[in-house]
């Protein structure tokens, strides 16, 4: 449905009075909540609108604690891709997802609707929630807001996806002529993309959902923000070109037609909390192409293709990729790799992709049965690229379906490339971990002595609670990736594995 344009009466929202107001042209409804901080709401809950499709396994209930009231949330319906790897089509699965604000803490009751429960997981399980299950009931608590994934019997897509933020208590005016204010309800725009000036922010109220992609082309100082829902955009969610100094904060994006977010020759992006679901041809997370200082935190990730990749040129994007980092982020890639780096380039005019932090990541899953495209961190130049200087660092690998807890590969693939990579240079990779049993070996190859893979250390790598070191007990003619079943070969130079104390040694010295 489409907001009516007129005028609306007023309503209650969020706990204060709220004006909606129907505007012409880009901007919609309107909800203006409180700004003072002790009158704000402890939790806030959104109607989903009567035309998004939903999903019925779960039944989901949240309240304040230690006695507020229970609230039933409205459950979305996120779609997921899984690729048979032997016919190489695609199955669509139906999945849920939930999302509400609060302060303080809230419990959460989950009940599996279809019954048969036996077992309850609350994911990332680096957040050690173990939750309380009566029969196809479960109850946990958030002392504060985290996206997580309620798995029931090891369910892989139908399980419940839970998305939570801080109650906000300085939105945006409608009446704010710089900013395009989309209240509950569901909008369109003419031509199916809504193009951003310079200074200008897009709100996206709790409830709102917009079916239009966000285009920022040649702007700066402008937002994307709220807690509204991206759903269903041609062409993909958010497309930013040519722009610098954008802020993307928040927002949900669900089953786009392509890339959940395109970064092409921009500067200074900061995408904070986005969460994004895919499901289509190309779902691709978040993609960065020739670009400087751009930067994912928070971000909770599903997506049936790349969850994030990094590349230099593609189409009409050009220039080097340098200063991204990917940070605080929940990762669940069902095709292709949760982190991809390099794959993309100039042959006639070599680029570089440089000064790379990935730090605090929980991956969750990784399903690709092709070879050359596994890996939960993968860095692979192709094209004539030079990937250098990069940090990886306290990264949570889950067991996961089928790929590699990392790769590095100097490739020539000729499906995308039309050059050999030049080369990867100065990695560090410090609190790696892995508990699982179903990853391949992880794969470390050269294309030849010209273009190879130097100087990369391990600091400090846990295999299901293995410390791996050089100088760790192994017989004297084994490698030490042989204790792990990895492999390297002859044109990977000064590949180290130290505990933390050489490590801190080595720098003392």
């Amino acid at each position: 449905m489409n907001t009516p344009l007129s005028r609306r009466t007023a309503l209650q929202a969020v706990g204060a009075t709220a004006l909606a107001a129907g505007l012409s042209g880009l901007t919609a409804t309107a909800a203006h909540a409180s700004d003072g901080h002790n009158s704000r709401p402890k939790l806030v809950t959104y109607p989903r609108p009567a035309t998004m499709p939903t999903n019925t396994s779960f039944q989901v209930r949240v309240r304040s604690t230690p006695d507020g009231t229970w609230q039933t949330l409205d459950i979305y319906r996120p779609q997921f891709e899984e690729i048979n790897a032997t016919t190489g089509s695609g199955k669509v699965y139906n999945s849920s997802m939930v999302y509400f604000d609060f302060n303080g803490s809230v419990e959460i009751e989950v009940t599996y609707l279809k019954g048969g429960t036996t077992k309850a997981r609350v994911r990332p399980d680096s957040y050690g929630i173990t939750p309380e299950l009566l029969g196809d009931t479960l109850r946990f608590t958030l002392d504060e807001p985290k996206d997580v994934v309620v798995q029931i019997n090891d369910e892989t897509f139908d399980a419940l996806h839970l998305i939570t933020n801080c109650v906000e208590h300085h939105t945006p005016s409608a009446d704010d002529p710089n900013v395009l204010y989309f209240g509950p309800g569901v909008h369109t725009v003419t031509g199916n993309i809504l193009t951003v000036p310079s200074g200008k922010t897009v709100y996206l109220a709790g409830g709102a959902v917009l079916t239009a992609q966000v285009y920022f082309k040649d702007v700066e100082k402008s937002r994307l923000i709220g807690h509204g829902v991206l759903y269903n955009n041609p062409g993909g969610a958010i497309l930013c070109e040519g722009s610098k100094n954008i802020r993307v904060e928040d927002v949900i994006i669900l089953n786009p037609a392509g890339y959940a977010g395109t970064f092409g020759e921009s500067k200074n992006v900061h995408i904070t909390k986005a969460r994004a679901f895919s499901s289509k041809g190309n779902g691709d997370g978040f993609d960065v192409f020739s670009s400087t200082g751009i930067t994912f935190d928070g971000c909770f990730m599903r997506n049936s293709d790349d969850c994030i990749a990094i590349y230099c040129h593609r189409w009409d994007y050009y220039g080097d990729t340098r200063d991204i980092t990917v940070k605080n982020c929940t990762l669940w890639a069902d095709v292709a790799h949760p982190i991809n780096v390099g794959t993309h380039g100039n042959t006639d005019a070599p680029e570089t992709i440089e000064n790379l932090v990935i730090k605090n990541i929980d991956i969750l899953d990784h399903r690709e049965p092709q070879m050359n495209y596994q890996g939960c961190i993968a860095l692979n130049p192709g094209d004539s690229n030079l990937i250098k200087n990069v940090r990886i660092e306290d990264v949570r690998i889950e067991d996961f379906r089928w790929g590699q807890v990392i790769y590095m590969k100097v490739m020539y693939n000729t499906k995308y490339n039309t050059s050999v990579g030049r080369g990867i240079e100065d990695v560090y990779v410090k609190n790696l971990s892995y508990t699982g049993t179903r990853a391949n070996p992880s794969l470390f190859l050269g294309y030849d002595a010209e273009h190879a893979i130097n100087n990369v250390t391990f600091e400090n790598l846990v295999i299901n609670g293995l410390v791996v070191a050089d100088s760790m007990k192994k017989p004297s003619w084994f490698y030490t990736t042989d204790e792990i079943q990895w492999f390297y070969n002859e044109h990977v130079t000064n590949l180290k594995f130290l505990t933390t104390a050489e490590a801190e040694a080595a720098a003392a010295s």
